[in-house]
């Protein structure tokens, strides 16, 4: 039942708005967070995580090492012409669905007291008198702090006309992504990311003998193809000869994919109208560098340090406010650039196939990138 107050409103279930409402959970403020689809389900998401987050998952109360998942310590990347890169990564990570790992953040934020709303959609959030008013599909409430944890594009980006929104199509916006579960002889070790025209798809082990493999790609390359993904396959990504191999030679679980469009990799503020965003909502970095679950989930911890203080009137809402924002910025805004470079050179098949063939030529120069889009243990 949604009450008249709470201290803190979480718009959006993903691992940012999981993990921040168990964390203020257990400081014993009340919190409500808002999901308007139904756990658990599927997302567009890579569904690879760094190690980084291993720990403050656990601590979170998600049981990892009882869950025999793929422990990943290998990169392959492929140039459209097919041209292979091989680098081990240092730090590694682990394969897990989103329709896993966010139902088990789910089940652990309602064993927290957490009031967790599915199926519910937040039409609009106004500040006024130093509170919030929320308003959603199942009436209105108010709270002290609001959070934004809504992922790549929401109801509210639009409506609050956030700068990103605006910008027209350019080499870092407009992407569609697309999401099948698929079984597959595949290493448990490996992740891989094949290029292909304005695109790139990767492909990795998760739980339960299943790959996740997910790809980007221009909302251009889907015109091309009659809006048809399953022509846009055929003719644009099986022309990388590893692509072709994977497309012919996996069983397909679903009969159609997860899709998502309008992917936007424009910069973003992480405080929009008092409202601290967090996870995609703040900034979304891109695919092939990896690290976009890790980056929700380590940002949600810094947001929730700066909420306790404010609740506990220990800073004011200004500083709460500034104090996250050069956190954040501190955090992943190197990342961030460092990806946003990349995926300005991935697209054209010549550019591609050069900047893979120095990777592979640079292992110097592949450990240093890696290093730059993948942060330490939290």
């Amino acid at each position: 039942m949604l009450q008249q107050e709470y201290d803190i409103v979480i718009i959006g279930g993903g691992l940012a708005g999981l993990s921040l409402s168990i964390q203020l959970a257990r400081k014993n403020y009340k919190v409500a967070l808002f999901e308007r689809e139904t756990y658990p389900f599927h997302k567009v998401c890579g569904e690879y995580i760094s190690h980084e987050s291993w720990n403050h998952l656990e601590e979170l109360g998600v049981p990892l090492s009882e869950l025999n998942l793929p422990q990943i310590q290998r990169l392959q990347v492929s140039g459209p012409d097919g041209l292979l890169l091989e680098h081990p990564l240092d730090l590694g990570g682990f394969g897990i669905s989103r329709y896993t790992l966010d139902e088990l953040l789910a089940n652990a934020a309602r064993s927290e007291g957490v009031h967790l709303f599915e199926g519910v959609k937040v039409m609009n959030v106004v500040f006024r008198n130093q509170r919030f008013v929320v308003f959603t599909s199942k009436g209105e409430t108010e709270c002290k702090v609001c959070a934004g944890t809504f992922g790549k594009r929401s109801n509210l980006d639009v409506k609050w006309k956030r700068q990103f929104t605006q910008v027209r199509p350019n080499k870092l916006n407009h992407y569609v992504g697309v999401k099948y579960h698929i079984k597959l002889p595949f290493p448990d070790d490996l992740i891989a990311l094949h290029n292909f025209e304005n695109g790139y798809c990767g492909i990795s082990r998760i739980e339960k003998d299943l790959c996740c493999l997910c790809y980007l790609t221009t909302a251009e390359n889907l015109r091309k193809s009659k809006n048809d993904i399953r022509e846009m396959e055929k003719s644009i990504l099986m022309k990388n000869p590893y692509l072709e191999e994977i497309f012919s030679k996996a069983s397909f679980v679903w009969e159609e994919p997860v899709t998502i469009s309008r992917i936007s990799f424009n910069k973003k503020t992480r405080v929009e109208n008092h409202v601290l965003l967090i996870g995609d909502a703040a900034g979304l970095i891109t695919p092939l560098c990896g690290n976009g679950m890790s980056m929700a989930l380590h940002g949600s911890k810094l947001a929730a340090h700066q909420i306790d203080e404010f609740l506990r009137n220990k800073i004011n809402r200004f500083e709460m406010e500034q104090q996250y924002n050069q956190q954040w910025e501190a955090q992943f805004g190197k990342r961030l650039m460092v990806g946003r470079w990349i995926q300005s050179l991935f697209g054209g098949r010549f550019l591609t196939n050069l900047f893979v063939r120095t990777a592979k030529f640079s292992p110097k120069f592949t450990r240093f990138l890696i290093r730059l889009t993948h942060g330490q243990p939290f």
